[in-house]
């Protein structure tokens, strides 16, 4: 899975490629015209250097000037934000000596001004009719709208299984914790399929910023179905993590998030990672939630007061025992919220007691 640097840098080449971009527009010609191209986003110091020959332009840029100067040869620069086209028929110089996995002289050429600068970089092969984007040590293949389409809605339908799966593991979590019947492993299940519908949301992002203006249905299904996921695993962490600082809970959520498959399935890593050691019976240790995730849950309860509370009480369970005056005396809480903080909780308490899925999942 690459890393979150890794992954932003991706999903910024994509929305500059992405369909409905003035860019993509020129692309598109340039694919139809089967003239080839090689084009840099970015005028800095290190591809100046590098640049030979050509003239200056320091035009606007427009998808039909692009499209047009890409039937001579050599490069065409253009601003970092791509609103400018700044020089044409450029020849450009990367050192040699910088490994390229590819084998024509253009896309060859892409790749190492990529990696040699960290500018983004576009060729189009005249022959395979392809657009390859590279930036530093990335290389991405556009792809065809149609078939990205039929990969998102595939993507879209895993997302609501895991999803529903998740949701009912979060039920289940939350009728235990209210019984302070919690062991590791509930804890583990829910991390476990929280990170496994976040991997399938990050997938389906990468589709969405592809499509561009052909994925507004997709990203709007996305933002539907990954709401809170990754808010419910952040407050999971903090709720059982042995060590419960911002940092260290971050930390862990991260470590999580960049995980493996293979480390994501194996429970006794989990438990690890939350502190909890190693041994064939670590999943089943008793473990007490702080009550960070449930209290979350209350309307408007701000996570300062929650923050407060949590300081105060340590556990969900001194949390749920404790009466309105005593409540009161937290920093922060009035008489009022302190009765609505009970009552938030016992109609919690209500609903996951009814819920006929809290045990599934």
């Amino acid at each position: 899975m690459p890393r979150p640097f890794q992954d932003e840098q991706l999903l910024e080449m994509l929305r500059m490629v992405a369909p409905g971009m003035p860019l993509r527009e020129g692309l598109d010609s340039i694919l139809r015209g089967r003239t080839g191209a090689l084009i840099v986003v970015g005028d800095g110091h290190e591809v100046a250097a590098m640049s030979d020959g050509g003239f200056r332009l320091d035009t606007a840029f427009h998808p039909t000037s692009l499209y047009e100067l890409a039937k001579m040869d050599g490069a065409i620069i253009l601003s970092a934000d791509g609103r400018k086209i700044v020089r044409a028929n450029v020849h450009l110089n990367p050192d040699a000596s910088i490994p390229s996995s590819e084998t024509g002289i253009r896309h060859r050429t892409a790749e190492r001004v990529a990696r040699q600068t960290g500018t983004l970089v576009i060729a189009i092969s005249a022959r395979r009719n392809v657009i390859s984007v590279y930036r530093a040590n990335l290389r991405y293949l556009s792809r065809d709208v149609a078939y990205l389409l039929a990969v998102a809605n595939q993507a879209l339908q895993t997302l609501e299984r895991s999803r529903d799966s998740l949701d009912k593991a979060l039920l289940a979590l939350g009728a235990l914790e209210f019984e302070d019947l919690v062991v590791v492993g509930d804890v583990v299940r829910v991390l476990q399929k929280a990170h496994a519908t976040l991997r399938v949301v990050a997938e389906l992002d990468r589709y969405a910023t592809e499509l561009g203006e052909e994925g507004r249905l997709v990203a709007m299904q996305l933002e539907r179905l990954s709401s809170g996921v990754e808010e419910e695993a952040i407050l999971s962490v903090k709720d059982y993590c042995r060590q419960p600082s911002d940092e260290n809970c971050r930390e862990v959520h991260d470590e999580l998030k960049g995980a493996s498959r293979e480390l994501l399935a194996d429970g006794a890593y989990l438990a690890r990672r939350l502190g909890f050691g190693s041994g064939l019976t670590v999943l089943d240790t008793p473990a007490s939630p702080r009550g960070y995730r449930l209290l979350r849950r209350i309307p408007r309860l701000p996570f300062s007061i929650i923050d407060n509370l949590v300081k105060k009480y340590g556990l969900l369970s001194r949390i749920i025992a404790a009466t309105p005056d005593e409540l009161d005396g937290v920093e922060g809480i009035g008489e009022a919220r302190a009765l609505a903080i009970l009552q938030g909780l016992t109609r919690l308490r209500e609903v996951l007691r009814r819920s006929p899925e809290r045990t599934s999942g």
